[in-house]
Formats: structure tokens, sequence, C-alpha cells
């Protein structure tokens, strides 16, 4: 790939990490959600984007990955989440629980106040649906925040 002009290894890396993932993602083995950096690891995509991406990742009665799902792209710092795009695909798939989280661009994993109501919402819309909200994670490029 470092032959090809104009990509650098930056760059190069971030191709490579995107096809592991999309292969992980995409293999019928089960991935066991163990723990936030669990989390932060399949978000390796979203940690270098100048957008804010939301993401759900769709769990079971065994903390197996269901199905990740990019919800919204925002913008440098806004994302827009409706909790019927959230647990829209947890009803379709049949999900135990929920983990949401979203990237931050600036690599500050301080909580806003949206990211404070946005979790306190989800957590009782997902009461009522009798679908747990597990833990919101606020990714960075090196770092990351359990609200849970």
């Amino acid at each position: 790939m470092l032959k090809i002009k104009g990509l650098g290894k930056a760059k190069a890396s971030q191709i490579l990490s995107a096809i592991e993932l999309v292969k992980r993602l995409q293999s019928n083995e089960t991935r066991e959600i163990l723990s936030p950096e669990d989390i932060w690891k399949l978000c390796s995509d979203i940690r270098d984007s100048k957008k804010e991406h939301f993401v759900a990742f769709y769990i079971d009665t065994q903390n197996n990955l269901i199905e990740r799902q990019i919800i919204s792209i925002g913008t440098l710092n806004a994302s827009l989440v409706h909790p019927r795009e959230i647990f829209e695909p947890a009803v379709k798939h049949s999900s135990a629980s929920i983990i949401i989280a979203h990237n931050h661009p600036s690599g500050n994993c301080e909580p806003s106040q949206e990211d404070m109501e946005i979790t306190k919402r989800l957590t009782e819309a997902g009461k009522i649906l009798g679908i747990e909200i597990l833990d919101h994670i606020i990714i960075a490029k090196n770092q990351f925040l359990s609200l849970k």
C-alpha cells in the first residue's frame, strides 16, 4: 500500500484497520463484549474522524455482539440521535441489551450535558421496552470513557 502515491503510513494503517473490522463484523464467530475497552477496540474506524459518529452495539443474552450499527454521523461537535433509531434495530434483532458509543473529534472524553441527557433518555426508553442500555462510551483517539 505504501507504494501508492499519496498514501502514507497513517492512512494505510487506517485502511487495514477498516478491512480487519469488516472481516470481524462479517464473520460468523461470536464476539463476547466484556468491557468498555472491547467497544473502544471495535470503534477504531471512528477514533480519528473529524465528525461525531453515534454507534449502537446490539447484544444478546450471553453478552455476544449481534450487530454494530452507525446510527448517525453529525458535525464536528454534535450528533442527532433519537430513541427510535436506536431501538428499532434492537427489536428487529431481539437484542437483550445495547451499548451505545460516540466519538469526540476533539480528543477530549469529558462528557457534555447533551451526552448525559441522551444517556438518561435512552436508558429510560430502554426500561419501557425491556432492552437495557448497558453503557454509553465516549471514544477518543487514545482513550475512552464509560458513562455507566
